[in-house]
């Protein structure tokens, strides 16, 4: 129970269904939010947190608490920022159209505790949020087509669930999936996967992936190399409507 939130309402006289009419949510969903680790999205925890008077640190403490690793940091930042994301995977779905279950999947086999791999899996879910935004960012995805068809320790249903998302996220109007063939052959993509980021000053920087914790770049040179080459993959790719009638046919070759 979410005793903070709840001594807030009664000491303003507020209920679940008064929260609801405010903020535009069924009453039902606004009763959800007493329970454990239910949380608002940012906008309506910022509204909820001003009708009670209260800071929204004071009623969920979670929320400004950093989940991912300290490396990272930064790039969460520049990512939430971000007028436009330019992510290219040879290997993964990207990390911001991941399900659950696929983003635990990703981290099986690590060095990891599962109090830590519950962090990072979080981490990763909560960053979605931008998308979902009232003003999110251009999302524009490359994927390689192979990664539509790499089975997931044998689950299915897992991969499933994962590409019919994919298929949902590529619907977004400020979301683009780009598909690069199978039958492709030798391109500028077997170098890895890596993130462009366009932050509001003009600036850029990227996220460069690699075995050991991933390189965070800001020198207008290195991305200016990253740029060049996500014109070349981009230029692979299929174009929209093509991409999204392939990953629909691969969401259905799971079942």
């Amino acid at each position: 129970m979410n005793h903070a939130l709840q001594e807030a309402m009664a000491e303003v006289g507020e209920t679940a269904e008064s929260l609801a009419a405010q903020t535009g949510v069924d009453p039902k969903t606004a009763a959800r939010w007493i329970s454990p680790g239910r949380v608002p999205q940012p906008r309506r925890r910022a509204t909820v947190a001003a009708i009670l008077g209260r800071d929204v640190g004071d009623l969920w403490p979670d929320v400004l608490k950093r989940r991912e690793p300290q490396w990272l940091r930064k790039w969460v930042d520049w990512e939430r920022e971000a007028l436009a994301l330019r992510w290219f995977e040879h290997c993964w779905i990207p990390g911001l159209l991941q399900t659950e279950a696929y983003a635990r999947a990703t981290l099986a086999g690590e060095a990891l505790t599962t109090g830590e791999a519950d962090e990072l899996v979080a981490s990763r879910i909560e960053r979605q949020a931008v998308l979902r935004r009232d003003r999110p960012p251009l999302f524009v995805a490359v994927i390689f087509e192979g990664v539509l068809y790499q089975s997931v320790y044998g689950d299915r249903g897992l991969m499933r669930e994962q590409i019919e998302q994919l298929a949902c996220c590529a619907a977004l109007p400020m979301v683009r999936v780009h598909i690069v063939p199978r039958d492709i052959g030798m391109y500028p993509g077997l170098g890895g996967g890596f993130i462009i980021a366009e932050l509001p000053s003009g600036e850029h920087v990227a996220h460069v992936d690699s075995q050991a914790p991933a390189q965070i770049l800001h020198e207008a040179t290195d991305v200016a190399t990253l740029s060049r080459r996500w014109e070349r993959i981009r230029g692979e790719a299929l174009p929209r409507s093509q991409s999204l009638d392939l990953i629909r046919e691969a969401a259905g070759s799971w079942t």
